[in-house]
């Protein structure tokens, strides 16, 4: 897997809140600000990362946000809510039950501005569907075209499966491999769909709030922004631990890695 040079902007781990604002160079701010679309990825359970994406949406100003961690019936409501504290914002949007690492983290992201929330979650019905019948089928009318009838090339998808299998701790027989690739497929395909739907609705420019996986350019949205709208400016910021990153991105923020549980440690557990 290549790897994308990092700018190496570690944060200092310190006592006190880290400062996004100084951890954006200029240019890459200047950038971001001229994109139509910016594309902030992330790894969902490091705090800072979400720091600075907060700082990088106060600085964009953007028209509205797209989210893959809330689902399109999550914006719904809370569009209809005017939402005071993060555990109305926790309940409007059923965040417990979603899964994703704990609000508190996210909850920056949400006040750093007042643009509304397109939701990009792919709902768990609509993943097993993928699972059990292909991505196209789970997307339905629009799979043609966001291009889920067509087979990756026998090396893409080959690369794509391996990087499951290395994801899934080498715990995923062989059968399931192609799975876990559609839902990566439909995952990138139902952000792409909410990002262009939030452009012509709102004019732009939109944020995006995503893991790395489905920012980077090499196979992840911008292939798809790429093919549908090819005029649009789009701007990919990876966030990387301790210098590594998978992927491809206009530029890397890299941050100190967090101390977690050995995530293998579950298939373990079930084996």
């Amino acid at each position: 897997m290549r790897q994308f040079a990092i700018l190496l902007c570690a944060l200092a781990v310190t006592a006190a809140p880290a400062r996004a604002d100084d951890l954006i160079p200029d240019d890459v701010m200047t950038a971001m600000t001229s994109a139509d679309v910016v594309i902030l990825g992330e790894i969902h359970d490091n705090p800072r990362h979400h720091v600075l994406q907060a700082e990088a949406i106060k600085n964009i100003a953007p028209s509205a946000v797209v989210w893959e961690m809330v689902t399109e019936e999550g914006a719904k409501r809370l569009a209809d809510k005017a939402v005071s504290d993060p555990e109305e914002l926790a309940r409007i949007l059923e965040w417990l039950e979603s899964g994703w690492p704990p609000l508190s983290m996210y909850y920056p992201v949400f006040q750093a501005t007042e643009a509304p929330v397109y939701g990009a979650m792919v709902p768990r019905a609509a993943a097993r569907a993928a699972m059990e019948r292909g991505a196209a089928t789970a997307l339905g009318a629009d799979a043609a075209r966001y291009g889920l009838t067509v087979p990756l090339p026998a090396a893409e998808q080959a690369a794509r499966e391996a990087d499951q299998l290395a994801a899934h701790c080498d715990a995923l027989p062989d059968s399931a491999l192609p799975q876990m690739v559609a839902i990566q497929r439909l995952r990138d395909a139902v952000l792409t769909r909410a990002i262009l739907r939030a452009n012509d609705e709102t004019g732009g420019p939109v944020a995006v709030i995503t893991g790395n996986g489905h920012a980077r350019k090499d196979r992840g949205i911008p292939t798809f922004l790429s093919r549908l709208r090819p005029g649009l400016k789009v701007f990919v910021l990876g966030q990387s631990e301790d210098g590594v990153v998978d992927g491809e991105f206009d530029m890397v923020i890299d941050s100190p890695g967090i101390e977690r549980e050995d995530p293998c440690l579950a298939f373990e557990t079930q084996n």
